[in-house]
């Protein structure tokens, strides 16, 4: 029996729902899907335009979308990207709601009913760490893996976990599919709200952002710079900077001649003081 709650006919019924659709694959199932669930639907971007797919629109630039859930006066909207396997939500004030918090919900509302394996959801290292510390104070526990769907799909695999994803809204609902399903994702969230009685913004007040800063440095040789002992002693360095409660993480892009640099902690000042420390080491090893 799935643990995801079931959504019959006209669950959703006084809900008015806004949708993105980014001229992709949502562009008919989405709007259809929730009008069935008895929401009211307001749509945009819903024609096949293959020329258009996430130009200026969907989950990757959420922001007409936010200022048409507060002008509307909607419960909610949701962003798809192209092939519609990720989504973002906006809340009733216009607010973007990431995948890290949309897992947050789902996570907390199972660990409630008792419905999570393993009582652990898997996220990757670019998840950020308030997903970590709302979800382990709940009494579950985050399992980390690389970036990428296929890391988060065989830990989950492996472990026999119902929940995972990125913070990009790729979130896959293992009962449901092996990979993301932005509709699917949609649906179990606004099925949750409806059922918790919250509203999104309410809902997604659980989990506490903290600042994290992406950087990328050109280089010519990754590997080189990446294996170069001196970059230790500089994470090492940065770890200080940041203290115990952030973190910094440094890897080599697996497509482009980058090294990756993140930085993430309760302190905004520390953690660019930390990245930076890091960029400015690296730019004098290439």
């Amino acid at each position: 029996q799935s643990r995801m709650i079931f959504c019959p006919d006209q669950y959703l019924t006084g809900q008015k729902i806004i949708l993105d659709c980014c001229f992709g694959a949502a562009y008919k199932v989405a709007p259809r899907v929730f009008r069935a669930l008895g929401a009211e639907v307001i749509e945009f971007n819903s024609t096949a335009d293959g020329q258009r797919i996430n130009v200026d629109c969907g989950s990757t630039n959420p922001s007409l979308l936010q200022e048409l859930v507060a002008k509307n006066g909607a419960h909610l909207g949701f962003a798809f990207d192209g092939d519609a396997d990720r989504v973002i939500a906006v809340d009733e004030k216009g607010q973007i709601v990431d995948g890290d918090h949309i897992m947050a919900i789902l996570a907390l509302d199972l660990l409630e009913r008792d419905a999570l394996p393993e009582k652990a959801i898997v996220a990757t290292v670019y998840s950020n760490l308030g997903l970590t510390e709302v979800v382990r104070s709940a009494g579950g526990d985050v399992v980390t893996t690389n970036a990428g769907d296929r890391y988060v799909l065989a830990a989950m695999l492996e472990r026999g976990l119902v929940l995972g994803g990125e913070q990009s809204g790729h979130i896959i609902l293992l009962e449901h599919n092996t990979t993301g399903d932005g509709i699917l994702t949609a649906v179990q969230l606004a099925a949750t709200l409806k059922r918790r009685g919250q509203t999104l913004g309410q809902a997604a007040k659980v989990m506490r952002t903290f600042p994290q800063i992406l950087d990328a440095v050109p280089v010519e040789d990754k590997k080189k710079v990446a294996e170069d002992p001196s970059l230790e002693a500089l994470i090492a360095q940065a770890e200080d900077i940041v203290g115990p409660y952030g973190r910094i993480y440094v890897r080599p892009s697996g497509t482009e001649p980058l090294i990756r640099v993140m930085g993430e902690g309760p302190d905004p000042a520390k953690v660019q003081a930390a990245v930076e420390t890091v960029v400015n080491g690296i730019e004098s090893l290439k």
